[in-house]
């Protein structure tokens, strides 16, 4: 099987962070958003992987490129973004031959069972019950538990079960003709060309979709969905800093993920606070934060804060956001 990564957004919810650091590079609970998909990918036994590389992409080949020298990957730009669902058109040939692929988009963490949705024998995607359903793609089911329609942000939504951008798809040649056919005739919704849209197509011409609901969806598009998922992960098992050095002068209070080669000092660190490697931070209190590699804080209390790398922060009691190679000083 092959993975289809979609990775070409602008991440225009989390700036101003993203301007300088592609989202599924942010950390969450001390690793990048995009290493959870990949590793629970490599963990089923998928090697072949297909990303869709646009803003900042050449930072997301690179890193890909370093942490997974194994695996073989192919890197497709999408030169104009124009939605999902042309996002995987502009990948169509490296996977036009493939008997199944799978779609997972590079911005979310999934709990699931990945095995159900492999070995689904029709087509598959994963659903969960969202309370605001007119802000996403939706499924509506037929009385056997069959998807009856697909449809984009509708203003009158019929179910409140939203698509979360896996896809399972045992047709890739089907799917790529009803993409072709939306944009060869430009079939748009909301100016652009979602995946939705041509997932219908498919249903169109009588090709069965199942679903599989999951247990929990982190969608990291937004900074207080990115800490409640670094939250949430830290208090997992396996996910929090096992042994943390003895910094001088310094509580830590668990759970916490701590880099290597960080400098700390007459500070509090935690609880829920993911810090990349090489930071230095003195004098300071920080919780419920993520902060970026070779960050320095200061004589500051943050909390709630998403930090990017090579900041430098000094005198300071805020919530922040802020992107990489930026420098503040409040003093």
């Amino acid at each position: 099987m092959k993975a289809i990564i979609p990775v070409a957004g602008a991440g225009k919810n989390l700036r101003p962070l993203t301007y300088t650091q592609p989202k599924p590079l942010i950390p969450v609970a001390g690793k990048p958003i995009i290493c959870y998909i990949i590793d629970q990918l490599t963990s089923l036994g998928v090697q072949d992987f297909v990303f869709i590389i646009g803003y900042l992409g050449e930072k997301i080949r690179d890193f890909v490129e370093q942490t997974y020298p194994d695996i073989h990957k192919t890197f497709v730009t999408q030169d104009h973004r124009e939605g999902s669902g042309h996002a995987i058109w502009t990948a169509r040939e490296s996977f036009r031959d493939s008997n199944q692929i799978i779609i997972f988009f590079g911005d979310t963490i999934l709990d699931v069972d990945f095995n159900r949705i492999i070995k689904s024998e029709s087509s598959c995607v994963a659903v969960q019950k969202v309370k605001n359903p007119r802000d996403f793609g939706l499924v509506e089911f037929h009385p056997d538990g069959f998807v009856k329609r697909f449809v984009e942000k509708p203003s009158i939504p019929l179910s409140d079960m939203a698509l979360v951008g896996v896809y399972k798809i045992a047709d890739p040649s089907a799917l790529i003709e009803g993409l072709d056919y939306n944009i060869r005739n430009n079939i748009r919704t909301d100016g652009e060309f979602p995946l939705t849209d041509g997932l219908m197509r498919m249903l169109e011409r009588g090709i069965p979709f199942s679903t599989v609901k999951v247990d929990n969806w982190f969608d990291c598009g937004r900074k207080e969905i990115l800490l409640e998922t670094n939250a949430l992960l830290l208090e997992r098992e396996g996910y929090a800093s096992s042994v943390i050095p003895e910094f001088v002068n310094t509580i830590v209070i668990p759970p916490v993920s701590i880099g290597e080669q960080c400098q700390i000092k007459n500070s509090i660190i935690g609880p829920h606070v993911t810090i990349g490697n090489h930071a230095v931070i003195e004098s300071a209190i920080v919780k419920n934060s993520i902060i970026g590699n070779y960050a320095s804080i200061r004589e500051a209390v943050l909390q709630a804060s998403v930090i990017g790398n090579d900041t430098a922060i000094t005198g300071l009691r805020q919530s922040l956001n802020i992107g990489d190679n930026t420098e503040i000083d409040f003093r």
